[in-house]
């Protein structure tokens, strides 16, 4: 490109190079370059006050010294192509404004609405346009070739502006880009669609891109043009659905929506289903970013590309990052917190509730709006990058709750984004879900399907996530999921399950374990579906766990009961193994074990308050030798007895010295930190958590007693014995079998008693070691007798 004249300095236009048409007489020439002392009057009154070039990246005031401009000859449209234009029902409107060669030189088109005058400027000097109707400044330039120029733009009141025309730049999407979208295989969508700060022929700007494939006209509105969309029109690429746009000028934070005109007459303002950050609620635009984050956690992805999920431990603290400590505002002050206290009580992972954007901050974060956008009412996507790494940095994994399963109707979101169902089946008894008030995403569209396994992709490569744990499996799987019967559309096979789905959830895990290395994607799935974590080159669905809601329910109900009762519901305790390694699991006592009247975990419990944290204690050490890996809602590592409160979060005062049970409760806290120290430090505990030759029964009968035994084994077959007496009576001399331990002294230790008084126990149980006796038990070898104390659970292992 041509240098413009340095600023400062100006000249009289070369009026030889304006046409005024094919046939019109040429004015007279003015000898180029001809100085203008500054200040000078205008020589014709059709002359405007303009200034030099301005840095080509943005737009500016122009306040150098000014010079004169000749207004140019129309190069005008037909009106109904100006209507339909200024209306925002252009689907190219690249057609018609930029430059373009036509009959007696090049036109070029400027859709500038308010603004009271427009001046091109190009290498020969500044020149006025002409104002056709609705904003769109036309005039005529000699050659047949698309000249170098810009603009300068006066608005009433103010001084010129310098800008260049987005109108003039090519597509920002590739071929490859738009071959991939329309076979639903962008697998980094995110790169494609959406905002995206750029430099085009060395023009700094953003670019915009959006799929509405039933709109008629889109536009781009946002704080930079005061939400009127009416000078910037998109423009669709052919057949693929997408408009696009590219605005000169625009940097990082400015906010904005696409405001959808639909086939019906309607007028939308949406947010971009791709923004990858948005305005803090109740705002609901989006905000163009960029991130220039750099990542800490090099060691930790390369750990984590070797790990091996169901032959490692995990031990995970799930918590909502808004209420977790409501006084951090923030996830940089969460940063400096939340890394210290899973350290101190030796969690390997951190699940957080969804941190997509949503719209209700009173939610758990279930309802996404904002799919590809951490919330704003914590900070910036890259302030979410520095959790992740600090949490990285100290050894902690993070895993997220994902939700391609609905999403709200909020009319800014992607309910009917272009004014017909979209994101969201056509057939009304398949797109509504009853139980959320939600839209449920049509699994069977392509350009959807590669919007949620891009966006899993996303979350993995962009913010380093560890884990997807995908909400309400379930409810994407059958078809009649809460519906009544003829309130549900059969599948073409005429049964309940929805292939749609299947195939996409196979998809997706397939994708991100190819993608991702180490990430697990973890499926909240509360029927028996066949092969939930199956691969899916084996027909499963090809997630790596399931979190086991069937043991979860169970032994909660068998807790609940009085331990006199408890002999009636002895099935419910130990059911959990006969379908233990049908999948790979997860044992979750999760956020919904805790709200809408369930009760906080300790409060489950009977008895009075004593037997309450003995149940709850004796539980949490039966939960930590289940097979399977663990996981535990916040509050619940110290047996707060109220049920979590959005607004207030954890009960954390239950811990100060002033309240006066606060031994009780940091006595439960203790128990947690040890049984995740003890599980790490224990192989058996999780090596063969997957594989029947890693658990024994030694008595799983004991109904009447309320007594469950059996063995763990590590892969070097190195045992671990867990009894657990679920009855509030102390049990003296009770006999135990034990493993043979080949050759070795048939000593055994505690490992761990939940009655310690360091818990909050009554410290009753065997302190020294005991010698396992030949004398054969529970189809063991050895046995020994215990004192069992009373609501606890014990693990034994070989003393050492």
């Amino acid at each position: 490109m041509t240098p413009l004249d340095p600023p400062g300095r100006t000249t009289r236009p070369v009026p030889a190079t304006f046409l005024a048409g094919p046939d019109s007489p040429r004015p007279e020439p003015v000898p180029a370059e001809e100085s203008v002392p500054a200040g000078e009057p205008a020589p014709t009154e059709e002359s405007v006050p303009v200034a030099a070039s301005a840095p080509v990246s943005a737009s500016a005031p122009v306040t150098a010294p000014p010079t004169a401009s000749l207004r140019l000859p129309e190069a005008p449209l037909p009106p109904s192509e100006v209507d339909r234009l200024v209306g925002g029902q252009h689907h190219d409107p690249h057609a018609l404004l930029g430059a373009h060669p036509v009959h007696g030189g090049t036109a070029i088109r400027v859709l500038r609405p308010f603004a009271e005058r427009v001046v091109v400027e190009t290498t020969q000097g500044p020149a006025e346009l002409t104002h056709q109707q609705g904003g769109l400044f036309t005039g005529l330039v000699a050659g047949a070739d698309t000249v170098d120029y810009r603009l300068l733009v006066t608005y009433p009141g103010g001084e010129p502006l310098a800008q260049h025309d987005g109108y003039r730049t090519p597509p920002t999407l590739g071929e490859l880009d738009l071959h991939l979208i329309s076979e639903g295989r962008h697998e980094q969508l995110w790169q494609a669609l959406g905002s995206h700060v750029r430099t085009v022929d060395g023009v700094a700007g953003t670019a915009f891109a959006v799929w509405a494939p039933n709109a008629v006209g889109v536009r781009l509105i946002g704080d930079f043009n005061h939400w009127d969309g009416t000078g910037h029109p998109m423009r669709s690429l052919g057949s693929s659905g997408i408009w696009e746009l590219f605005v000169p000028g625009l940097a990082e934070g400015a906010a904005y929506k696409y405001e959808i005109h639909t086939r019906q007459g309607w007028v939308l303002d949406k947010a971009d289903p791709l923004a990858r950050a948005a305005q803090c609620p109740p705002a609901t635009a989006s905000v163009v970013t960029s991130s220039d984050y750099r990542w800490q956690d090099g060691d930790w992805m390369a750990r984590r590309a070797r790990a091996a999920h169901h032959r490692a431990p995990m031990s995970v603290y799930e918590l909502h990052l808004a209420s977790w400590r409501p006084d951090l505002t923030s996830y940089r002050a969460i940063a400096e917190e939340l890394p210290r206290y899973l350290k101190e009580l030796n969690f390997t992972h951190v699940e957080f509730m969804p941190v997509m954007e949503h719209p209700f901050g009173g939610s758990w974060g279930y309802q996404v709006s904002g799919y590809y956008a951490p919330t704003a009412r914590l900070g910036s996507p890259d302030d979410f990058r520095h959790l992740v790494d600090t949490l990285h940095r100290h050894g902690i994994g993070v895993i997220v709750d994902w939700v391609p399963a609905h999403f709200p109707k909020d009319a800014f979101a992607l309910a009917r984004f272009d004014g017909e169902p979209l994101y969201e089946p056509a057939d009304p008894l398949r797109a509504e879900h009853p139980d959320w008030g939600t839209l449920e995403f049509d699994y069977g569209r392509t350009e959807v399907r590669n919007f949620l396994v891009a966006n899993a992709v996303y979350w993995c490569e962009e913010f380093h996530i560890d884990g997807l744990r995908v909400d309400a499996v379930a409810s994407m799987l059958y078809l009649d999921y809460s519906r009544e019967g003829g309130a549900w559309t059969p599948n073409q096979h005429g049964g309940r399950e929805n292939p749609d789905a299947a195939a996409f959830l196979q998809e997706m895990n397939a994708t991100v374990y190819r993608r991702c290395p180490g990430v697990v994607t973890i499926a909240e799935e509360s029927t028996a579906w066949d092969g939930v974590t199956r691969p899916t080159d084996a027909g499963g669905l090809g997630f790596g766990l399931k979190w086991n809601m069937g043991w979860m329910h169970d032994s909660l109900v068998y807790m609940s009961k009085e331990p006199v009762h408890r002999k009636f519901h002895h099935n419910e305790i130990t059911f959990s193994m006969v379908y233990a390694y049908s999948e790979n699991y997860v044992l979750p006592i999760s956020h919904d074990e805790v709200v809408h009247g369930k009760q906080a975990l300790v409060s489950k419990m009977p008895g009075d308050w004593w037997q309450q944290r003995a149940n709850h204690r004796a539980y949490l050490g039966f939960m930590w030798s289940h097979p399977g890996k663990q996981l535990l809602f916040m509050g619940q590592e110290f047996a707060q007895g109220a049920e979590w409160d959005h607004e207030q979060g954890p009960q954390w005062w239950v811990l100060d010295e002033q309240w006066p049970a606060h031994q009780d409760h940091r006595g439960v806290r203790r128990l947690v930190r040890d049984l995740n120290r003890h599980y790490l430090d224990t192989p058996a505990l999780w090596e063969r958590d997957t594989t029947p030759d890693g658990f024994r029964w030694l008595d799983g009968g004991a109904a009447e007693d309320n007594l469950l035994s059996f063995v763990r084994y590590g892969a070097d077959g190195s045992p671990l014995v867990a009894v657990c007496n679920f009855s509030p009576v102390v049990r003296h001399g009770h006999r135990v079998g034990l493993p043979d331990l080949d050759g070795r002294d048939q000593l055994w230790e505690e490992l761990l008693n939940t009655d310690a008084e360091a818990y909050g126990g009554g410290g009753i149980g065997n302190s020294h070691p005991v010698k396992a006796e030949p004398t054969p038990w529970h189809d063991q070898p050895r046995s020994a007798e215990l004192v069992l104390p009373p609501l606890a659970t014990l693990w034994l292992r070989p003393a050492r």
